[in-house]
C-alpha cells in the first residue's frame, strides 16, 4: 500500500485548495512571520509562480530567494534555486511544505583531496588519502 503524505492531517489535494490564511494557521510562528513579512524579492517570486500557473508553463522558475518558505500552491512546480554558482532545478513536493528553498539547494560540495601538494613534508605523502 503506497504511503499517503499528510501535512497536519490534510492531503496534498486538500492543501492546494487552502487559502493563504488557512495555511498560515497550520505552520509554525517562524514560518508564518516569514510569509507575512515577505520581502520584495519574495513577493516577486510569488508573482512569477502565479503568472507561470496561469499560462501553464512547464519551464523552471529561476530565483535567488533561498529564504522563501514553500507554499502549498507551489506543489508540482519546477523551481531553479541559485546556489551561489549555478541554478539547481527541483520539483516541489508535498514533503517540502513549510521548509525553505535553500534547504534543498546546497551551496557547498564535498571536497576530495588528491596527493600532497607542493612543499609537503616527506612523511605526508604516505598518509591515506581516503
Amino acid at each position: 500500500m503506497p504511503r499517503v503524505f499528510t501535512f497536519r492531517g490534510k492531503s496534498g489535494d486538500e492543501l492546494k485548495k487552502l487559502s493563504k490564511e488557512q495555511y498560515l494557521s497550520m505552520v509554525t510562528s517562524r514560518q508564518r512571520r516569514a510569509i507575512k513579512r515577505n520581502s520584495l524579492d519574495y513577493r516577486e517570486l510569488i508573482d512569477k509562480i502565479e503568472a507561470a500557473k496561469k499560462i501553464n508553463s512547464d519551464k523552471p522558475i529561476k530565483t535567488r530567494v533561498r529564504e522563501a518558505v514553500i507554499l502549498p500552491d507551489w506543489i508540482g512546480r519546477k523551481i531553479a534555486v541559485h546556489t551561489g554558482k549555478e541554478y539547481k532545478d527541483m520539483v516541489i513536493t508535498e514533503e517540502m511544505l513549510g521548509h525553505r528553498l535553500g534547504e534543498y539547494a546546497f551551496t557547498t560540495k564535498r571536497v576530495q583531496h588528491s596527493a600532497p601538494g607542493i612543499r609537503a613534508t616527506r612523511g605526508s605523502k604516505f598518509l591515506a588519502v581516503k
